[in-house]
């Protein structure tokens, strides 16, 4: 990689993870306020009934940010392995093919969403009451949320081109926008719901803007380059086949938290009414700066692992699976710590601690936090499978804890331990996940080459 100032191949790796991990930490933290400024400023400038209608929308942007990481991160992945290769106009290609046809997708679907509110909103699980603040939210936001995506996906070339500060400039260029609209449009102009959504909005646009304009630069070693239809339809069909199969595992991840969202909010409002939807809602906003963390240091040693997977060097490829997995289970420990000496606290940033929603958020939280660890360590899993080509274990490691476990914990624990079984759901899926993924990496073959 001749024009970047980051060695793949050779640079020793904790210094190599070191340089990725931090701009990428950071611009993930400051990408999670994009969301949990959101519901900071609804809860205490509109109320808990708007925090929880925007929980509601809240699947609509899991899912576009599941098409972005899976574009995002199936093209980085084969990126990073034609650069290991010398191949770097197949890089360009890829890169090209990736942001593109996923910009376009998302487009199309918020135009779908956008002509059918109500039916959308209905298969979210939106109740009567909080149909009208959801579609005023969804307004403001679906418009845009390509923009959203495109900034997400983007970030996974312009790191993997030697990039990861400016990157991370993009995000919390973003992040910092949407704080400072959210507070001019629920506050001082008073434009509600929607002016929430339409902060997000202008944020996530503007730096996706910047992303696309390094992109469009010939400069720099991963650029635009033409993925013409007419010329190479077949090709672009095949680009396009290979991308989402070893991305699709990311966006199954980020369907996840879609399922777990909905699931979570039909259990908790049958056994506790909108006042737990709301409790929920908070925990939906906490949750994603754990997710994002592990996303993020996941994302940082993706690029090593894939570019050296491409050469065989399954020593460097293991030296920084090790390293990943460290670091996001101290991570997760310090958060867990956190959670639980201050759950109290936390939903105060969202709702008064008058209000039912915080005492029953404030006592779940300690709870829900028991799935930081074992969530830190399937999501690394689950980036390792997949920067190896080995798409199908990650698979079925993202359905086990995404989906199998977590949706019968949703069926069985709260008929056994009532409210406390709703906040234990997430940490049993994640746990029983990790005990398999464990067993998973004592026994196969593959895990030992670095040995």
């Amino acid at each position: 990689m001749s024009n970047t100032n980051i060695d793949y191949g050779n640079e020793p790796i904790g210094k190599l993870f070191s340089k990725l991990l931090f701009p990428t930490v950071a611009g993930m933290l400051f990408s999670v306020l994009l969301i949990i400024t959101d519901g900071i400023f609804v809860g205490h400038g509109i109320g808990s009934d708007a925090l929880a209608a925007v929980n509601i929308v809240a699947p609509i942007w899991t899912f576009g940010t599941g098409i972005a990481l899976m574009f995002g991160m199936g093209g980085s992945i084969i990126s990073s392995i034609s650069l290991s290769q010398g191949k770097i106009d197949k890089a360009r290609y890829y890169m090209s093919a990736a942001l593109i046809v996923s910009t376009v997708f998302l487009i199309l679907c918020s135009i779908l969403i956008l002509a059918f509110p109500r039916t959308s909103l209905t298969l979210l699980g939106c109740s009567e009451s909080l149909m009208p603040q959801a579609r005023l939210y969804m307004y403001g936001f679906v418009p845009f949320a390509a923009s959203n995506a495109f900034l997400v996906s983007s970030s996974f070339f312009v790191r993997l081109d030697g990039a990861p500060k400016f990157a991370m400039t993009c995000s919390i260029i973003a992040a910092i926008i949407n704080c400072i609209l959210d507070y001019l449009f629920i506050f001082p102009f008073q434009f509600g719901v929607m002016g929430a959504g339409i902060a997000t909005s202008i944020g996530s646009l503007i730096g996706a803007i910047m992303t696309c304009i390094y992109l469009l630069k010939s400069k720099h070693q991963l650029h635009f380059c033409s993925i013409s239809f007419q010329k190479s339809g077949f090709k672009l069909t095949q680009a396009v086949k290979r991308i989402c199969t070893l991305g699709f595992p990311s966006f199954l991840g980020e369907l996840a938290l879609s399922f777990m969202m909905l699931v979570g909010n039909i259990v908790f409002i049958n056994y506790l009414g909108e006042d737990g939807v709301a409790a929920f809602s908070m925990a939906c906003y906490f949750f994603p700066i754990l997710f994002m963390i592990d996303s993020a240091i996941a994302q940082s040693a993706q690029p090593i692992i894939s570019f050296n997977y491409g050469i065989n060097n399954y020593k460097r490829i293991f030296s920084a699976t090790r390293i990943a997995i460290t670091s996001a289970v101290a991570c997760s420990i310090v958060l867990f710590v956190v959670t639980y000496f201050y759950s109290y606290n936390i939903a105060s940033l969202f709702v008064d601690a008058s209000t039912p929603a915080h005492a029953i958020a404030s006592a779940g939280f300690p709870i829900y936090a028991l799935c930081f660890v074992p969530c830190a360590i399937n999501i690394v899993a689950v980036m390792y499978f997949q920067s190896i080509e080995r798409s199908r274990m990650a698979l079925a490691i993202t359905i086990m804890r995404g989906f199998l476990f977590l949706g019968l914990a949703y069926w069985f624990l709260p008929r056994i331990y009532g409210s406390e079984g709703i906040w234990l759901a997430v940490p049993a899926g994640e746990a029983i996940t990790c005990l398999i993924v464990i067993v998973i990496a004592l026994c196969s073959p593959s895990t030992q080459r670095g040995k």
